[in-house]
């Protein structure tokens, strides 16, 4: 049996294929001894290993075996169930990793927008609970700067000027600050700031528009608006919350051999992030 290409099992009235060398991934455990007959608990039926076991359940385990990954739905919950599972089949570096059930677990993220229209101006601070979403909006939004003259500051796309990009405020690890629109220098010169927020690709002047396009950037990114409220009326500062849930890395397992010893496990955080 232990060279046997493919392997069926049926778990729980649920059947998987497979190959004989992914369950043999650890070679201590019971499904890698179940190959060569040496476990009871497994009736070989009409050519297909049959285990009276959560078939549901067994499918995460199938996936940990293929790719040495935990990583779960958002809205999982059965840690325990899963450990058991884990702990039955003799798969234990799946079993210690379900114990640090705060690591797998998704996280709420919050993010704050404050927007403020000043004249010909607009000003927008960005908060955000997760340093590395902030990064990566900054890494998105770029603000130009160019001198135009006064008739044409309302137009909707920059003139042929050359445009110099301007580095973002960064307060903080957490926060952003960035300015559009126009204010006069001298004469009827005036500064004119447009801001282009990746992938999009267009130059934008008027702050309301900057304001949807970041609207539909963040939906785009998972996020979803929470609230609106107007946090300082007499400076007409408007706040927008918004949040998601952020899945973590996924704990991946790497698995060694040392000479005289049984296989040796660790767990590690991976920078792969699966999608919602």
């Amino acid at each position: 049996m232990s060279n046997r290409e493919v392997v069926v099992l049926s778990v729980g009235g649920v059947r998987f294929v497979t190959r004989a060398s992914t369950l043999q991934q650890f070679p201590e455990s019971r499904l890698a001894r179940m190959l060569n007959d040496d476990d009871q608990e497994f009736k070989l039926v009409n050519g297909e290993f049959f285990v009276d076991r959560d078939g549901v359940l067994f499918s995460y385990i199938m996936d940990f075996l293929r790719t040495l990954q935990v990583s779960l739905p958002t809205d999982f919950s059965d840690y325990q169930r899963l450990q058991r599972e884990a702990e039955f089949y003799g798969l234990y570096p799946l079993a210690n990793i379900l114990t640090q059930e705060h690591l797998l677990k998704p996280r709420l993220e919050i993010l704050e927008v404050r927007f403020s229209l000043q004249e010909m101006q607009a000003f927008f601070r960005i908060f955000g609970s997760c340093s590395t979403t902030i990064e990566t909006l900054a890494e998105q939004i770029t603000v130009f700067a160019g001198q135009h003259s006064g008739q044409s500051w309302n137009s909707p796309f920059p003139s042929q000027k050359t445009l110099i990009p301007l580095p973002l405020e960064r307060p903080s690890h957490h926060d952003m600050v960035f300015q559009c629109g126009a204010e006069y220098s001298a004469g009827d010169q005036f500064v004119a700031r447009y801001v282009s927020i990746e992938p999009d690709n267009r130059k934008l002047i008027n702050g309301t528009n900057v304001l949807g396009l970041l609207f539909d950037s963040l939906l785009k990114d998972g996020f979803r608006l929470i609230s609106a409220r107007t946090v300082a009326s007499e400076e007409k500062v408007e706040c927008y919350s918004f949040e998601r849930m952020k899945r973590p890395a996924g704990l991946t397992v790497t698995v060694s051999q040392t000479p005289g010893s049984s296989e040796v496990a660790q767990a590690r955080r991976s920078q792969v992030h699966k999608r919602k």
